[in-house]
């Protein structure tokens, strides 16, 4: 089991909801839709911030700021973009680790045009001395640079063009509370619905030119994890099954075998998951075991597991944290078809009653 898990290909997961150049390439920004009208799902986060955009325009001002959280995949990037096109004005795009000094943030600061939006995505990354240049710039439109050392150093008060920063995050509780404070908007992304995901593969496939019946879009949504990025990724790898193993069309039939050829469960879970669990009710028992040890057990880093491996699992029940480590449910005994043992388990046994209970 150690020699599986460490030979497996962890980077290259088609079901990772973080962006892959290698994977999604070119072909995930021509899919994005360019208005609030194309934009599938979020409803609430979209009704309000359509409110937001007409007050804004029907004033004359720029947008306030926007803060965009939640979950790799869920449209962040797409949405900055959407803001910009809604207010009719131009978008400048960079990331929090890019912006290595503040001069960098100041150059692109002075060069934006009035009303223009800046999205700083991973902005939580920014660095201490970039978060300061930003305090004055959101609040006051305007820089304070310092020029020269010593006594003869002096303060410029320069002015800027009014303009919106959206500032996307997948750990909104790792920015500082003057940063957060700061932002006049803060909407939280939630993960998709099962009919949301088939809306956006049907769309997407109608971009692509591919033919996909009601049936197979609804099979590629049910294995997508509440993910679009996921969803449109497994709509290119069941094309090409389609393509060679079928007519060209993606039926149910179609789909459901190329995910089971992928590996990939109905729900959504790829052999990283399942072996992941399986090692811990290998060598642990079920659990629990601490971050480290499980990170030493299956060859990955603890904040790789943290952040891309236990989301997912802890949202469906298969998983869970304790004050003294990771726990297996019997959720997950029952899928992965082994027998389950309370014994040493306590944990992760009332926590499998309790999702029990409360599906009943």
């Amino acid at each position: 089991m150690m020699e599986e898990i460490n030979e497996f290909d962890f980077e290259n997961r088609i079901v990772s909801n973080e962006y892959d150049s290698t994977l999604d390439g070119e072909v995930e920004n021509c899919l994005r839709p360019k208005t609030l009208e194309e934009y599938v799902g979020q409803q609430k986060a979209k009704s309000n911030l359509k409110v937001y955009i007409e007050s804004a325009k029907l004033r004359g001002e720029p947008l306030d700021h926007v803060l965009l959280y939640g979950p790799p995949g869920l449209g962040k990037t797409t949405l900055s973009s959407i803001i910009a096109n809604e207010m009719g004005v131009n978008i400048r795009t960079t990331s929090g680790p890019a912006i290595e000094k503040a001069g960098d943030l100041a150059a692109i600061l002075t060069n934006l045009a009035p009303g223009d939006v800046l999205f700083i995505d991973e902005i939580h990354r920014l660095s201490r001395v970039a978060e300061e240049i930003l305090y004055p710039a959101m609040e006051d439109y305007a820089l304070d640079i310092i020029i020269g050392k010593g006594p003869s150093a002096r303060t410029i008060h320069m002015p800027i063009p009014k303009f919106t920063l959206i500032g996307a995050t997948t750990r909104a509780g790792q920015l500082t509370t003057p940063l957060r404070d700061r932002f006049g908007v803060l909407l939280k992304l939630e993960l998709y619905t099962t009919e949301e995901l088939a809306t956006i593969v049907k769309r997407s496939a109608s971009i692509l030119e591919i033919a996909i019946t009601d049936d197979g879009a609804e099979a590629i949504a049910s294995r997508s994890r509440g993910t679009p990025r996921v969803a449109n990724r497994l709509l290119k790898r069941v094309r090409d099954f389609a393509l060679v193993k079928g007519n060209g069309t993606i039926s149910s039939e179609i789909a459901n075998y190329a995910l089971e050829a992928l590996e990939i469960d109905h729900l959504g879970l790829d052999n990283v998951d399942r072996r992941m669990l399986e090692a811990i009710i290998k060598y642990y028992g079920g659990g629990p075991v601490g971050l480290d040890t499980l990170a030493a057990t299956i060859g990955e880093e603890a904040v790789t597991i943290e952040d891309v491996y236990e989301p997912y699992l802890m949202q469906i029940g298969f998983l869970s944290r304790t004050p003294r480590g990771r726990c297996v449910t019997k959720l997950a005994y029952d899928h992965l078809g082994i027998p389950f043992s309370a014994q040493g388990n306590g944990s992760a046994a009332h926590l499998g009653q309790r999702v029990m209970d409360l599906d009943n």
